[in-house]
């Protein structure tokens, strides 16, 4: 929910975040600033918000929620099902209330169904949507594959989610004049289930994947001379580019090769070969080259590197913003850009409860 309101906010829409009294959890969550103590995460989702602290359990509380839905144009709404009803946001009062209110749930197994009264973490939905089942693979398996299932870095699943509710609030907004105001039920699982859809598909055909089958037959992560990159040829013209990169070797110019079915074949005996001219070789370089060549690699960077990353800078992806405690960072946009009308850039985290001030003097 919180990164649905995140997206929204970055496209300019005014973004108020109801908070309890001691602040959304996301305010303490990790990783935390050195120096200030204040949450990188909560700072990325909270940048260009507004925060109200709302009790809707009192009578002054609820006044103040239904004063700010009669005001709104979307709620996103991530309270559990079993808790709705008790503080006026049951689907069918918030309809009759506010008539022409997007009212965009989103939980983690949604709020209808067997499920919709689970709780979920982010390792669980990554393993429920079934993308944890496929990992680790390709190097990583090979390299250790004793290992466990494991879960993506960060937050996947949970930005799944948040995708799709903020693209179902937009849908269902622009429908506004004609349909009036729309219900929206939104499953973090079935939002991380349709990235996997490839899965899906081959499940249909009858191909159960697997993290030790997961993979392209050549192509994947090498590690260079100085470090690691991706590299990934799905198209003959790409293939040609690589055995261009690698100097025309003569195992390459095999001309059974030519056949992209005998490539997927040979698989792991190309990803051998390749792998042996990887180590020998630069990683800029190898990249530089690729490049010219129409080759897809690219190399693996640390956090440092990307923010200050000369493609990064060039299309301007990070905007300084400035912290609850006035310290200024550099933090992404978005996702996405527009191409007529840039993204606002800026904006601060919003202290808790910055907006009950200006609410009292309208009440």
């Amino acid at each position: 929910a919180a990164y649905a309101g995140r997206l929204l906010a970055a496209m300019g829409a005014e973004v108020v975040m109801l908070e309890p009294a001691q602040g959304s959890p996301l305010r303490q969550a990790p990783p935390l600033l050195q120096g200030s103590g204040e949450s990188a995460l909560f700072a990325y989702l909270a940048v260009g918000k507004r925060s109200l602290v709302c009790n809707p359990h009192t009578s002054a509380g609820q006044a103040l929620l239904q004063r700010q839905l009669a005001q709104a144009d979307i709620l996103i709404d991530d309270t559990p099902v079993a808790e709705r009803a008790a503080v006026g946001l049951g689907a069918q009062e918030i309809e009759a209330r506010h008539p022409r209110l997007v009212h965009v749930s989103v939980l983690p197994f949604g709020a209808t169904g067997p499920k919709a009264r689970w709780s979920g973490e982010e390792v669980n939905l990554l393993h429920a949507g079934g993308e944890g089942y496929l990992l680790p693979n390709g190097l990583s398996n090979e390299l250790f594959p004793d290992r466990p299932p494991l879960k993506i870095h960060g937050h996947f699943a949970g930005y799944q989610g948040g995708s799709n509710a903020a693209m179902c609030a937009l849908a269902a907004w622009w429908a506004v004049p004609l349909q009036g105001g729309q219900y929206v039920d939104v499953s973090v699982q079935d939002a991380t289930l349709a990235v996997g859809a490839f899965a899906l598909q081959r499940l249909g055909d009858g191909s159960l994947e697997h993290r030790t089958t997961r993979r392209f037959r050549y192509g994947g992560v090498f590690k260079t001379k100085d470090a690691y990159l991706e590299l990934l040829t799905l198209e003959d013209r790409q293939w040609h580019g690589l055995v261009e990169l690698m100097g025309r070797p003569a195992w390459a110019v095999d001309e059974a090769l030519a056949d992209p079915l005998e490539r997927s074949r040979r698989g792991d005996e190309l990803n051998q070969h390749i792998r042996e001219w990887m180590a020998r070789h630069p990683v800029e370089e190898i990249v530089a080259r690729a490049q010219e060549l129409g080759v897809p690699a690219a190399r693996y960077r640390t956090p440092a590197e990307v923010v200050e990353g000369e493609h990064e800078r060039a299309r301007g992806l990070f905007s300084p913003v400035t912290l609850e405690s006035g310290l200024e960072v550099d933090v992404l946009l978005a996702p996405f850009q527009f191409r007529r009308t840039p993204l606002r850039g800026g904006g601060t985290v919003p202290a808790l409860g910055e907006m009950n001030d200006e609410e009292e003097v309208q009440a």
